[in-house]
């Protein structure tokens, strides 16, 4: 089987399983990520194939999509073994999702460039204007408030406090997004990455200029 089957069938397998998200891990945040993947793979001499399965099945195996991180990974593992992979591929894939996702801090570091590229890609869409807005879309789909002044922003947490604890939409800026940039591992992402943190920063300053004004 050609590889672009592959990839055509596994887009269908995704697509029917994230069209409707309202977390804002979408098709449409697929679809992205794997626009940016593409690019940093050119850039960065990584393997193409790889990368883009990779993108395709990362948020299959996200504990937040799938209820938890084993059933996650055995939806992907049983989707790569019905197809025409070698084990190796199959293996590759796999390590590479398996560094993909934040986890308050505490995800396992990649081990591979293609690994590092699928991981960029990603953060790379929690940045800037569409990050913004999938902050506050996970925010409101998960029931988080908009902002709480009085609620202390979490310095250090555990995965299960990061996935559970109290925290705002703004909150996740600083318990998150605001951090990625300097998390980046490849060069070409790290220069796609200066604007989006600089419009993250922009945002909160009118955010904060506008709350206390409609304070006063």
């Amino acid at each position: 089987m050609e590889k672009e089957v592959i990839i055509r069938q596994t887009e269908y397998f995704v697509k029917d399983k994230l069209d409707d998200d309202t977390s804002g891990h979408d098709w449409w945040h697929i679809e992205r990520v794997r626009r940016l993947g593409g690019y940093l793979a050119k850039q960065e001499g990584a393997d193409l194939f790889i990368v883009e399965m990779a993108v395709l099945l990362h948020d299959i195996a996200d504990e937040k999509m799938a209820g938890s991180e084993a059933s996650g990974m055995q939806a992907v593992q049983q989707w790569l073994w019905q197809l025409p992979l070698s084990r190796a591929e199959s293996e590759h894939i796999v390590s590479a999702i398996s560094t993909v996702s934040y986890k308050g801090g505490h995800g396992s570091p990649p081990r591979t460039i293609e690994a590092m590229v699928v991981q960029d890609a990603d953060r790379l869409d929690a940045l800037g204007a569409i990050g913004i807005a999938r902050a506050f879309m996970y925010a409101g789909n998960r029931g988080h408030l908009l902002y709480d002044p009085a609620l202390a922003v979490r310095e250090t947490m555990t995965k299960q406090e990061y996935r559970h604890g109290r925290s705002t939409a703004i909150h996740h800026f600083y318990e998150k997004l605001l951090k990625l940039k300097d998390l980046l591992n490849t060069e070409s992402a790290k220069k796609l990455a200066e604007h989006r943190h600089q419009f993250l920063e922009q945002f909160l300053h009118q955010f904060y200029r506008e709350w206390d004004e409609a304070m006063e």
